[in-house]
């Protein structure tokens, strides 16, 4: 896809039949957001919501994603893009297999690429092992800065993590209020959130 958009790969990814996932898909789920986005948020993969309507996170774990992004002075309108390790629901919401995560990849990199996020949040284990490192752990890197292809990367547990655990919202929050002060220092110093 040279010339790559992301109207071209939104056209892509609703006709694409890259895996099996293709089969049982209701709709495709490309991502959505600020198109200049300096923060993107990457998560596993869509669920039954995100099928039926062709939109990520917007079951519970959504809700509960835009109600942290919102405290932090993120939306998916302004200022925040947010996509998926893949971009069809694997069948039972399980963890999409390696080749169905390879297939999706290279989607994802244009789409990063094309954004050029100066911040990445990785949502979940799936995520941080599908662009950092299959063995890397999320209980041991959450809340640690990396980098990757030069670019700022955050990652933190997976909304639907806190859905099941409550304990967890504390960490991710602490995650997220590094995301605002890094933000503030590489993309805009006036960045307004509802923490400070």
């Amino acid at each position: 896809m040279p010339e790559a958009t992301l109207e071209t790969i939104r056209q892509f990814v609703g006709s694409c039949t890259r895996c099996g996932l293709h089969a049982t898909r209701t709709h495709a789920v490309p991502g959505e957001g600020c198109p200049t986005a300096k923060l993107m948020c990457i998560g596993e993969g869509p669920g039954y919501h995100e099928d039926q309507q062709g939109r990520p996170f917007v079951g519970a774990s959504g809700q509960l994603l835009d109600k942290i992004l919102a405290v932090a002075g993120f939306s998916r309108q302004t200022n925040v893009f947010i996509a998926n390790i893949v971009k069809c629901r694997p069948p039972g919401n399980r963890d999409p297999l390696p080749k169905e995560r390879q297939a999706c990849l290279p989607l994802l990199l244009k789409q990063i690429e094309i954004i050029n996020p100066a911040i990445i949040v990785l949502l979940g284990a799936t995520a941080l092992k599908g662009i950092i490192d299959p063995s890397a752990r999320i209980t041991q890197l959450r809340g640690q800065w990396l980098e990757w292809n030069g670019r700022l990367v955050m990652p933190t547990f997976h909304p639907s993590a806190l859905l099941r655990n409550p304990e967890l919202k504390r960490p991710v929050w602490e995650d997220f209020k590094h995301v605002i002060d890094k933000y503030r220092e590489i993309v805009n110093p006036s960045h307004h959130s509802d923490y400070h």
